[in-house]
């Protein structure tokens, strides 16, 4: 009963967010593979392809690249219920140029880029998820680029504390630091003055 509560399952997200026929949800049922991953393991290295879409039941998961100066530079955080996916390395098939790096034991569901395409040809609902879930991720990606932009320091550190709570728990004050763009002393002031707050 504890596992129930504490995991995510894909198929209950997709059916929360349109209702599927019994044939869909038979053929996701054969198509969606669950596996277990341990910290420190890596789903995506640059230079490989991202061929799986994947769904996180439980644990936590960062992206990053390095810059031209040899630096980890975090660009997001998942964890349950989230998808995981380096977008123009699995839409356009071809050499992802970031890591994807487990950073807590996860159980994680996925689909091939095929099995997608087949559930776009062969079902309408499969369309009209993608549709949703594409809308979704764009829109992710544009207020984090906008919040990077306009927000100050502590109301960056203050919207990525409210998404992921336990963020200080689950990762590294570098990777926090790296993908707010601050330096490690300027999130150092802003957490000190928090605490001091409480």
């Amino acid at each position: 009963m504890k596992n129930l509560i504490e995991e995510a399952n894909l198929l209950d997200v997709l059916g929360f967010t349109i209702p599927l026929p019994s044939h869909l949800q038979s053929r996701l049922n054969e198509d969606i593979l669950t596996q277990e991953f341990r910290r420190k393991h890596y789903l995506l290295r640059p230079g490989e392809i991202c061929k799986r879409l994947y769904f996180v039941c439980s644990g936590f998961i960062r992206a990053y690249f390095i810059d031209q100066n040899g630096k980890e530079c975090t660009t997001w955080f998942v964890g349950k219920g989230d998808l995981v996916i380096s977008a123009n390395s699995f839409f356009n098939q071809q050499p992802s140029y970031e890591y994807i790096q487990v950073l807590k034991n996860c159980k994680l569901q996925s689909l091939t880029w095929h099995q997608i395409n087949a559930l776009y040809a062969e079902f309408h609902e499969g369309n009209l998820l993608g549709r949703i879930f594409i809308q979704k991720y764009f829109i992710n990606s544009e207020e984090r680029s906008m919040f990077l932009r306009i927000q100050q320091p502590e109301e960056r550190y203050d919207r990525v504390m409210s998404a992921h709570p336990d963020l200080n728990l689950q990762t590294t004050q570098t990777n926090i630091a790296s993908y707010l763009a601050l330096s490690r002393e300027t999130l150092s002031r802003i957490r000190r003055k928090k605490i001091s707050k409480v």
